[in-house]
């Protein structure tokens, strides 16, 4: 197994296509949509005077357009909706191909600038990647690996709390850092976690000035080490909160408090979950930087992302928007598997959650599929709010025939039990000597198993490091993964922890306690 860290090394590991690339048109069910037009005019210079900024609109239709810094300090969006970007930007083969061999940083800022024009300049938001992407342990911040002949791992966890989250979360605390310092408003983030997003949130601002973060997570169903990661984060600006329940009554806690005008009123509620637009921006860079070591713009590259919430595997639709050649996008749940059924028999219904080896994937309402359907549905707002509606009253939800047959232009997916899931563990360490986590076991059983043509190199996304799941890591293999030395000490350093009921009074109460008022 070799790992692959730079463009350079592709001409001996997949022959080049044909030259010069061809633009890569947007899917043929996306073309009717209210889009960008498929233009290829991206230079990385400063925009002229009289360019438009990018702005963001509301999945609901009804909330007010805001620019990149409005949309990143709301997240939730006043209707209820998710913010997503007017257009997709698109760049040109040539574009794409311009950027092989690129540090990560830099490439990060090529491929955001678009999203981000007016409220950033290009070299501020360099430098802003440049500090984020530093504190990753490995030079390449996403590393390639071989497993096979087809098969690749994008190793995600080289961050600071070892999991996938970092890569954007780094940068988030960075913007409100940024667009905060602007004002005088106070930020009170309000998050809730199946376990990864938690503890990179915490990292990120904490002890930062002008932000309070209260992160929910459900009591007993995180791993040892990711409750640690967020509970030993003493600073006074950081409270852990372990609730009764499931991550899913931890995340409408969440979206009931941006709804709350009593809290509203008194304090800017933030949020640092996938809802947050600025969350997906970021993840979408990583697509780009695996294809381009795989050889896109010239080849196609297929992705298998597990996922719970649909975040990460969204970001790779945006990717494909903006015009990297993606065969397939694969859709990797546990038995918690609302998006395999939705994606395979439009149901989209709302289940129990099922306990398993791999946590942040319990999950059975998906915050993030809302911003394709919307795509999927012609961007017409007022139908989805509607669509929305009736599945926040009854639980289900069938997707219309338009928005199935988009979804199956781009997208499979596979569901994968506890026996799959150790199973696919071991197979990959006696195979492979590759020791993954219950997640990426997830991912890497669905792209095994996708029949995607062999010529079509397949990309898992690798989420969490081994040693975030030890138990369930040895279990498979007889092996135990040890922690990085950078957190070796996590099991000796002191918690600190709230715990209460589910009821949302009485964590609105905690945080109007401890939160700083807006202003």
């Amino acid at each position: 197994m070799r790992g692959v860290e730079s463009g350079r090394e592709l001409p001996a590991l997949w022959p080049r296509l044909s030259y010069p690339p061809r633009s890569v048109p947007i899917y043929a069910p996306f073309r009717n949509c209210s889009r960008a037009s498929p233009t290829t005019g991206f230079s990385f210079r400063a925009p002229a005077a009289n360019r438009a900024t990018m702005d963001y609109i509301s999945t609901r239709g009804s909330a007010p357009a805001l620019d990149f810094e409005g949309a990143t300090l709301a997240g939730l969006a006043s209707d209820g909706g998710l913010y997503v970007p007017r257009e997709w930007p698109r760049f040109s083969g040539e574009e794409i191909a311009a950027m092989a061999g690129l540090p990560y940083a830099e490439l990060a800022a090529k491929i955001m600038f678009p999203f981000v024009e007016g409220s950033l300049t290009y070299d501020r938001l360099l430098e802003l990647t440049t500090q984020a992407y530093g504190r990753f342990a490995h030079k390449a911040v996403t590393p390639l690996k071989q497993l096979d002949e087809q098969q690749w791992v994008l190793e995600l966890f080289h961050g600071p709390t070892l999991a996938f989250k970092d890569v954007a979360l780094q940068l988030l605390g960075l913007l409100f850092e940024e667009f905060l310092g602007r004002s005088e408003r106070n930020l009170t983030i309000v998050g809730a976690t199946s376990g990864d997003t938690g503890s990179a949130a915490i990292d990120a601002v904490a002890g930062r000035a002008k932000v309070d973060i209260f992160m929910l997570h459900p009591k007993g169903r995180v791993s040892d080490v990711q409750r640690r990661q967020m509970t030993t984060v003493l600073a006074p600006n950081v409270h852990n909160i372990a609730i009764d329940g499931s991550f899913d009554d931890a995340q409408a806690t969440v979206k009931r408090m941006f709804n709350d005008k009593a809290m509203t009123d008194r304090f800017a509620i933030g949020a640092v979950n996938s809802i947050n637009w600025a969350r997906l921006m970021a993840q979408v860079v990583y697509y780009f930087a695996a294809g381009l070591q795989l050889g896109a713009p010239h080849r196609k590259v297929a992705f298998s992302v597990p996922t719970g919430n649909f975040g990460d595997v969204f970001a790779g639709y945006v990717a494909a928007q903006m015009g990297l050649p993606v065969e397939k996008l694969i859709v990797a749940t546990n038995v918690n598997d609302i998006l395999h059924r939705a994606l395979a028999d439009g149901d989209y219904s709302q289940g129990t959650v099922t306990p398993t080896a791999a946590p942040s994937m319990d999950i059975q309402v998906s915050s993030n599929f809302e911003r394709l359907l919307f795509d999927l549905g012609g961007r017409d707002g007022q139908a989805l709010a509607a669509q929305m509606a009736g599945f926040e009253s009854t639980k289900a939800m069938q997707l219309t025939n338009a928005q199935r047959e988009g979804a199956a232009a781009l997208f499979t997916s596979a569901r994968t039990d506890a026996d799959e899931m150790a199973s696919t563990i071991r197979w990959a360490w006696e195979n492979c000597g590759e020791l993954i986590d219950p997640h990426t076991a997830c991912g890497l059983f669905a792209a095994r198993n996708a029949g995607i043509d062999a010529s079509v190199p397949v990309v898992t996304l690798a989420t969490a490091h081994p040693a975030k799941f030890p138990d369930a890591v040895e279990r498979a293999t007889g092996q135990r993964s040890g922690l990085p030395a950078r957190v070796g000490d996590l099991f000796e350093r002191e918690e600190k922890c709230v715990e209460l009921t589910g009821d949302y009074d009485s964590i609105a109460d905690f945080v109007a306690e401890h939160a700083s008022p807006k202003v």
